[in-house]
């Protein structure tokens, strides 16, 4: 099959989906659990039982997105996936602001509903940009030349997911005793800039999202016989559970997420506690902003990698190179050494990050080229559908996990002060080691049974050029 080669301008405008996508997830993942905790004051119960509930939300928010995806009817120059990021960008926008904004008397009530409403908009987006990308890039090389760009520019999203906040909020979490009468002013100015933070990293989703949908979307029209090649709703989600090549993909890739996920949401606290950042929260954002960095910088080196080791065998090192960089945390402490040596730390920690999220997307979109060649069509909405949904369960894990270390360490609701730092930092240490640690052997052992790699892919591909009505 002859390959088309992309321009730079479609590789960019395509690219810049990452912002929209992974800004606000990143954003949610790395404050909303810092500041309904530490800010808004939510027990560690009422943290634990939303975030399940929003996990129980998941397992019929996101493969249901995912099938209606497939099962709309192409909408002429709107298409079928630019409809649904039409309608989701500038909600999910607005819900950057909104995550900050908590009415006083209806707390609990509040953070349920807006992280439901957030996780609705967000995977109605993510789920058509994800199906769009396999449907837009059919080839090997040029999935593997817009995935750089689309992480780079992921990478550049998180970090300014990270930064903002750090530069506008400071600190981070309240410092005064509850008790002391400047408290509630504290509070009242901690969340006023939480919001600022908030109404820019929105305006910047909102920039950025205008360009990819607008722009870097070219939708290849749909056939009527191959949107009644679809199986209806049921059958779809019955057929994407029965494919075991995707089951142990998506599991790897949930526990990958559970680590991402439970560094991101713990490293705040971790870097006041742990570290002493109690002032001068900028420096907690450009700590993370150099791990971020620097897997952004490294992209181009995994992109070497997968063509010398291929996509599974590249994924495998690079958590294995994770799980070596993430040991010297447990040694760092409250002083001016531990706090310029986690900077080094993190920019080592930058590959283990570039390589999950590099190599995945690209395994991802092999398992979809494989169902496409089993059914006769592709079912990629529906394939990120459902591993939304697994892959959502590692923030259900994440939550799992810190709820009973703060609880046993006397953290079930926030004190500025620990009645027991020693257990406090112990268990921080825990959660940014000990767990991701078991989360990475866990997924490395997943993806050596993975067996669509070698020669089996190789000849999918060859069988899947054969099929050009399949690209």
């Amino acid at each position: 099959m002859s390959e088309r080669k992309l321009s730079l301008k479609e590789r960019i405008l395509f690219g810049t989906s990452a912002f929209p996508d992974q800004l606000t997830y990143q954003a949610f993942t790395i404050y909303v659990f810092t500041f309904y905790f530490a800010v808004v004051g939510l027990s560690m119960l009422e943290m634990w039982l939303g975030f399940v509930l929003w996990g129980v939300w998941n397992m019929f928010n996101d493969p249901l997105l995912g099938a209606l995806s497939e099962k709309t009817k192409q909408k002429g120059k709107l298409g079928k996936r630019k409809f649904y990021l039409l309608i989701s960008f500038f909600p999910l926008a607005l819900i950057m602001i909104f995550l900050f904004t908590v009415p006083a008397d209806f707390k609990f009530w509040y953070f349920l509903f807006i992280i439901f409403t957030f996780e609705f908009f967000y995977t109605m987006f993510s789920v058509n940009t994800n199906a769009i990308f396999p449907e837009m890039f059919p080839t090997e090389k040029q999935r593997g030349d817009v995935n750089v760009f689309i992480k780079s520019f992921t990478m550049i999203a998180v970090i300014l997911a990270s930064l903002i906040p750090t530069i506008i909020v400071s600190p981070l979490v309240p410092t005064l005793d509850p008790l002391d009468p400047g408290y509630p002013a504290e509070v009242a100015l901690i969340q006023s800039n939480y919001i600022i933070a908030g109404l820019i990293m929105g305006i910047i989703v909102l920039i950025m999202a205008v360009l990819f949908i607008f722009f870097g979307i070219k939708e290849k029209e749909e056939q009527l016989s191959d949107f009644e090649k679809r199986p209806g709703f049921f059958k779809s989600i019955k057929l994407t559970f029965s494919n075991k090549t995707f089951i142990k993909f998506t599991f790897g890739n949930m526990l990958i997420w559970y680590c991402f996920n439970i560094l991101l949401t713990v490293f705040p606290l971790y870097s006041v506690y742990v570290l002493g950042r109690t002032e001068g929260a900028f420096l907690i954002g450009v700590t993370l902003m150099l791990a971020l960095l620097s897997a952004a910088l490294l992209m181009p080196i995994q992109a070497r990698i997968r063509k010398k080791f291929g996509t599974r065998k590249g994924l495998m090192m690079g958590m294995g190179i994770w799980i070596i960089t993430l040991f010297p945390l447990i040694f760092l402490s409250n002083n001016d050494i531990s706090r310029t040596l986690s900077m080094v730390i993190f920019i080592t920690i930058g590959f283990g990050l570039s390589a999950a999220l590099f190599f995945i997307d690209l395994i991802h979109g092999d398992v979809i080229d494989q169902d496409a060649l089993k059914f006769g069509v592709k079912r990629a909405a529906s394939y990120y559908g459902v591993n939304a949904f697994i892959h959502r369960f590692s923030m259900i894990l994440g939550i799992t996990t810190i709820a009973p270390i703060f609880a046993g360490a006397g953290w079930s609701t926030y004190t500025p002060i620990p009645s027991d730092p020693f257990l406090i930092d112990l268990g921080l240490k825990a959660l940014m080691f000990l767990f991701p640690t078991l989360a990475l052997i866990g997924s490395i052992l997943i993806f050596k049974s993975y067996d669509l790699h070698g020669v089996k892919l190789k000849e999918m591909r060859q069988e899947l050029d054969k099929h050009p009505e399949l690209h």
